[in-house]
């Protein structure tokens, strides 16, 4: 039996719920050979990286379910699943020499714009993608520049909502539970 006081780190960053920090992104352009199995692993290894993020929401989804009220039945009303719906991913940067999130929507601006799809993996406290969302079809659907402020010494950030055809989780805990030894 495990104590939690007495748990060696590993064990605990295993068993502890997992940091919002340790997080990595990728879009990855679909003209290329570059497939989701592929991708996932390229991340997981830390071999695929667009940029650093500073924030990353809106892995939502939801699904309104239909009500069906049955002829003689008062005391119910069935429901049914209809279609589901994707929250737009945002993401948040500070303002670096890369062009790249501009460039993409920008593209999109002049009837060039590709689809790209998205990996975002959450890592635990070694580092070790523990959850990876793969989002498919994605399309630039707002570009935010930086607010520009004399008065201010902060840093200058830029924010990219991307539209989406869904979501899709991975889960590497069996790989985790390989590297650690704890089955989980």
């Amino acid at each position: 039996m495990l104590i939690p006081g007495a748990m060696p780190s590993t064990a605990r960053a295993v068993l502890d719920p997992f940091p919002a920090y340790n997080f990595r992104i990728a879009l990855i352009d679909r003209s290329g050979a570059l497939g989701m199995a592929s991708s996932v692993a390229r991340i997981a290894t830390g071999a695929l990286l667009t940029g650093s993020f500073v924030e990353c929401s809106g892995l939502e989804g939801a699904m309104q379910p239909v009500e069906h009220r049955n002829g003689g039945e008062n005391g119910a009303t069935l429901k049914f699943p209809d279609r589901s719906t994707w929250t737009n991913i945002r993401l948040r940067r500070g303002v670096t020499v890369s062009d790249d999130l501009w460039s993409w929507c920008y593209a999109y601006s002049q009837g060039k714009g590709t689809r790209r799809d998205g990996v975002i993996a959450l890592e635990n406290e070694l580092h070790i993608p523990v959850k990876v969302w793969y989002f498919r079809d994605g399309l630039p659907a707002r570009w935010v520049g930086p607010s520009l402020n004399a008065g201010e010494s902060r840093v200058a950030f830029e924010e990219l909502e991307i539209a989406h055809q869904g979501l899709r989780l991975f889960a590497p805990a069996a790989s985790l539970a390989e590297f650690t030894g704890l089955s989980l």
